[in-house]
């Protein structure tokens, strides 16, 4: 029986797909360059954890950290290489099952964590809690808010805290998802994130943002006049006029070359942005169209999305905005991911830079005047 054409055109075409992975695979799903950046991320000291996922840093009023967030749901604080990581506080009193690998809904998620200088209190989003809160002695944190406007709070992200006008601000990532469908949140199109406004004196909570696509990093101005919120999918940054005469009003504060996590601010008030991943051809496509990303989600196991989302090359890509205009002023990488990779977070601390992650069992410390 004669082998039909069709058959050998299926042959011809599959054998050169197959030329095509191995020999200019990386270079057809790898993610893109970036003019200017430097590659000197391959440089950090890496701080191992016992636990996976320090998503996020910050310090107490004393100086002393930093304490990062864990899978776990506790918040650990470092006492230095000789002391190493010990206890500070947890999201839920639940711990029988909890999982340094993963994350358990009954054991909460800590990710965005901001101190109170005033009164040492650390405040921090949880991504099955809502906001959340632990005195400086630490130990089991107590609910602040977990709804805005008669509305569930399903995905509390990042936070910031004005201490000025006694309020702090939150993002929202999702009214439908919590943490664990956090790749469904961001590739399903649904623009139903929010950036939040919560008084503390009159304990209302008040969207100041709405209809955004996956909001994750949030950070206030130096001044406090204005509020920038990350929306992932776009890469855009946007603002909130919080005070002066734009005050309740809109815009677009910046672009990013990747898919950003937190955002913090530095002491001169410009802004550090840790980016998940650069832009890649998968990435691209699957962000064309809301049942693009939901087939993929579907067909595709976890490890194999992530994989092709990072361009078959987990990287590290950290960020630094200007405070006034938004224009990135500074490009760090990892390019190939030697030693860095699924960073969540940059902070600029006495003339270091340290790293956060929201997969990985470490924090990264660079210097860097």
């Amino acid at each position: 029986m004669p082998i039909s054409r069709k058959f050998w055109t299926w042959t011809v075409a599959t054998a050169i797909i197959a030329v095509l992975v191995v020999f200019v695979g990386p270079s057809i799903i790898g993610p893109e360059s970036m003019v200017g950046s430097k590659n000197v991320l391959t440089t950090a000291k890496m701080i191992p954890l016992p636990v996976d996922g320090p998503e996020s840093l910050d310090w107490d009023p004393r100086g002393e950290g930093p304490y990062v967030g864990v899978t776990d749901g506790r918040i650990l604080k470092w006492r230095g290489s000789d002391l190493g990581w010990v206890e500070f506080a947890y999201s839920s009193p639940h711990r029988g099952n909890c999982s340094s690998h993963k994350v358990e809904p009954a054991c909460g998620r800590p990710l965005g964590l901001s101190f109170e200088k005033k009164t040492g209190d650390l405040y921090f989003c949880d991504g099955y809690f809502g906001v959340m809160k632990v005195g400086p002695k630490g130990g089991l944190a107590e609910k602040v808010v977990d709804e805005v406007e008669g509305q569930k709070i399903m995905f509390a992200n990042q936070m910031d805290i004005d201490e000025e006008e006694d309020v702090f601000y939150f993002n929202d990532s999702s009214d439908t998802y919590h943490f664990g469908d956090v790749f469904f949140a961001f590739l399903c199109g649904e623009k139903t994130g929010r950036a939040i406004r919560y008084d503390k004196k009159s304990k209302e909570a008040k969207v100041i943002m709405d209809r955004l696509h996956f909001p994750n990093g949030l950070a206030i101005s130096k001044d406090g006049s204005f509020v920038l919120s990350c929306e992932v999918p776009t890469q855009l940054v946007h603002r909130y006029w919080a005070k002066g005469p734009k005050a309740g009003t809109r815009d677009v504060f910046a672009k990013l070359p990747g898919y950003a996590d937190n955002i913090r601010r530095t002491e001169k008030g410009d802004f550090w942005v840790a980016l998940h991943s650069k832009r890649t051809p998968f990435s691209r496509f699957s962000l064309m169209h809301p049942w693009i990303g939901k087939f993929f989600m579907k067909t595709l196991n976890m490890d194999l999305l992530v994989f092709l989302f990072e361009g078959g090359k987990p990287h590290a890509v950290a960020v630094k905005l200007c405070g006034k205009t938004g224009k990135v002023l500074e490009v760090l990488e990892d390019s190939e991911g030697k030693n860095m990779k699924f960073i969540s977070e940059v902070q600029e601390r006495d003339g270091k830079l340290w790293f956060g992650s929201v997969f990985l069992p470490s924090v990264w410390v660079l210097e860097h005047q």
